[in-house]
């Protein structure tokens, strides 16, 4: 009789749990990510996405717009803010994004995607504004603006609630949060990184409020870099026990960190198999997330394109022009063209499916 190791069998009930919809732990989470098993982790989780999603690969077209990049903030793993004054700084006016945004947009175009940093040069009404212009110009596109940071930033600034912030922003057009300041949700890495910005349940509590007031939001992680494996689990169990009580998040964002030079010779970037299990394990730890979405931008096109077979079901969109990564020495096209979209989808035997933020299928191809 042949005797299972205990990996084996560790594994075998695991596989178990997900065919039965039995949640997994941050235990199981832990086994798996130390697991040498890629292929059956990656098994793992395609199932489980095909069971949510089918061979349905979603993407949208759109634009990334940053109205300013002065910030307050000084984290450790960002290289596109400025202080105020300081070589590069910008601050662009409502109506200026706009002459910039009629240059680039495309009739085809569905989304604003936009975010900034914490200007303290400015009044909270200018956030407000900016939504406002842009949305009498495209009555058309769809305005996903401001992480969870930027609403805490926002609140302090004009000294009005979550809410009340919020509020003032859905009405000038707002209609979905990004998933941004998120990085990972740990006082241990946000003191260790000098993430002075929004706390863990501060994040928390933001898309929180959002979800109460109708405004669905989106959820990033920044992995790869001092984190430990127990508080990139313990980030995905935040977001799940608040999508078990909101149902708000769209779609779940890993985002690998990228380095500052993309010449030096001490830079450490994640590799395809982290990216790969980390995608894999966000699918089965977030089993009440519809989407985990693979992100060329930081994982780049290829890994990207895998990863729809290790549980994503999103590739996000066209972008035009992401900056935020490349600042930090990202090696991704800053954006794609629908054809080159449509194609990595195809190569990987998915359907691809244009959408509008809210996932609303407008398009199979």
């Amino acid at each position: 009789m042949l005797i299972q190791s205990d990996t084996t069998s560790r594994l075998n009930n695991i596989k178990e749990k997900v065919e039965n919809n039995v949640r997994l732990s941050m235990e199981d989470g832990l086994f798996l990510y130390n697991s040498e098993d890629l292929l059956t982790i990656g098994e793992l989780a395609n199932q489980a996405n095909l069971k949510k999603n089918g061979k349905k690969t979603y993407f949208v077209e759109n634009m990334s717009l940053y109205f300013t990049n002065v910030c307050e903030a000084t984290c450790a793993f960002c290289h596109f803010k400025r202080k105020p004054g300081e070589d590069g700084a910008y601050t662009n006016s409502p109506m200026e994004m706009v002459e910039q945004v009629k240059e680039r947009i495309t009739p085809n175009v569905k989304e604003f995607h936009i975010t900034g940093g914490h200007n303290t040069e400015v009044p909270f009404d200018y956030y407000v504004d900016s939504i406002r212009t842009l949305k009498e110009h495209f009555p058309d596109v769809t305005i996903k603006a401001y992480t969870g940071a930027e609403i805490e930033f926002f609140s302090r600034q004009s000294g009005l609630s979550y809410k009340e912030v919020l509020n003032k922003l859905k009405d000038a057009g707002l209609s979905s949060l990004t998933g941004g300041g998120a990085e990972i949700l740990s006082e241990r890495y946000r003191k260790k990184m000098s993430v002075n910005k929004a706390t863990t349940e501060q994040w928390l509590d933001v898309h929180r409020s959002a979800h109460s007031l109708g405004i669905p939001t989106h959820a990033t992680m920044l992995y790869g870099s001092i984190e430990t494996l127990e508080e990139r689990l313990q980030h995905m169990i935040y977001l799940r026990e608040l999508q078990d009580e909101t149902n708000g998040f769209l779609v779940f964002i890993p985002l690998a960190v990228q380095p500052k030079s993309t010449n030096s010779k001490i830079t450490k970037r994640t590799s395809a198999v982290e990216d790969l299990k980390t995608i894999a394990i966000s699918r089965l730890m977030l089993d009440n997330f519809q989407h985990i979405k693979s992100y060329f931008i930081t994982l780049g096109t290829q890994v990207a394109q895998l990863a729809l077979n290790f549980g994503a079901s999103d590739i996000h969109g066209t972008l035009i022009e992401e900056r935020i990564s490349h600042s930090a020495g990202a090696l991704s096209p800053k954006g794609l063209t629908r054809d080159e979209l449509v194609y990595l989808v195809k190569e990987a035997n998915r359907i691809p499916v244009e959408r509008d933020t809210l996932y609303n299928e407008l398009k199979t191809y």
